[in-house]
């Protein structure tokens, strides 16, 4: 099932329905009106959607009678907000240890040992997402504009103190975030040892959010024990940039980092938990390693170059900048549809 919120002057939107190709919506109304109340009595309303969800589909491939969805409409991700606007909780991990790894490198710091048994993460605004077509707003270029693609999931209940393996069964949905972080600011609010806070702005999710049955083609889950086996892709000012796995270098799964959560409290459904940064190994050849399959974000890309060369020399976006992030499915069609936003200045 795929899932998205419409704009309609609320802050928390309109629930429609679309079709398994995103050619097609329908609004929810009748069932549900907003994603919240979904993700509250998702155990009724779901089959509800689903018995929606697939009488769209079979419409859109012509197998049924389009009058039974007579009011469906085509789907445009300009009308969309994030899938869930605001949300209870945003926790956001920092699962690709990879990315840590190049980033301590670039200036000569080591990994603790700790970071490979327990996973990072901080809590990010939750108030004021962004839809996947909203512009990136800034006060300043000089505040160092980067963006991250990562995974995220949106969750139900998970119970205090719940291993990976049951916090695995709290997933409700997936999506793509751009957890937009602003680098020059981050080390002055690390260093005062309480996190991240002015550094990450308004996070973006894609248009839609789907359950983990879309994963399946040809018989085939790419989604296994809390990971996504396909390819995220970051193309930035139109140059493609990032073709990263996001399945086999996730350090912690979406379990672990749910149940991370959970050690000493309950989780609410309508918790929304990130993936950190997508990030792959490089490749060693003849002495030298190289980064076939690109970068997730700048910061990862610039602690390349400090590597390789001794300093960065890629700088972060401009206004007028574009990024786009996308994961297409083995069937070659785009699954969330594409986050697709412009850099501009605070007017």
């Amino acid at each position: 099932m795929k899932l998205a919120t419409y704009k309609d002057g609320s802050r928390d939107g309109q629930l429609i329905v679309v079709s398994r190709d995103l050619s097609t919506a329908h609004y929810a109304t009748g069932i549900a009106t907003k994603m919240q109340q979904l993700l509250d009595d998702w155990g009724f309303i779901s089959p509800q959607l689903q018995d929606l969800y697939e009488t769209l589909n079979r419409a859109v491939d012509g197998t049924s009678s389009a009058s039974k969805v007579r009011h469906a409409f085509p789907f445009d991700p300009q009308q969309c907000m994030a899938p869930l606007p605001r949300a209870y909780q945003w926790a956001d991990g920092s699962a690709y240890l990879n990315h840590v790894e190049l980033v301590r490198a670039a200036r000569d710091s080591e990994v603790p040992q700790s970071f490979y048994a327990d996973p990072l993460m901080y809590q990010g605004g939750s108030d004021d997402f962004i839809g996947p077509r909203d512009n990136i707003v800034c006060a300043s270029e000089a505040f160092g504009i980067d963006f991250e693609a990562e995974i995220a999931v949106i969750t139900g209940d998970v119970r205090m103190n719940s291993s990976p393996e049951q916090a695995l069964d709290g997933i409700r949905l997936v999506m793509l975030a751009n957890d937009v972080s602003l680098r020059n600011l981050i080390p002055n609010e690390l260093a005062k040892g309480f996190g991240f806070f002015q550094s990450k702005p308004a996070t973006a999710f894609s248009p839609v959010a789907v359950t983990l049955d879309e994963f399946v083609f040809s018989g085939e889950s790419a989604w296994d024990k809390g990971r996504l086996h396909l390819t995220v892709q970051s193309t930035w000012n139109g140059r493609k940039v990032g073709m990263c796995d996001a399945g086999p270098e996730m350090t912690f799964h979406f379990g672990q980092l749910i149940a991370h959560i959970c050690k000493t409290r309950n989780v609410r459904a309508g918790s929304i938990v990130g993936s950190g940064t997508v990030s792959n190994k490089g490749i060693e050849t003849k002495g030298k390693t190289d980064w076939p399959k690109g970068y997730s974000c700048i910061a990862e890309k610039r602690a390349i170059e400090t590597i390789q060369d001794g300093k960065p020399k890629t700088a972060f976006m401009k206004y007028g900048d574009t990024i786009r992030i996308e994961v297409k499915g083995r069937d070659g069609m785009s699954v969330f549809g594409a986050i697709d936003q412009e850099v501009v200045a605070l007017s």
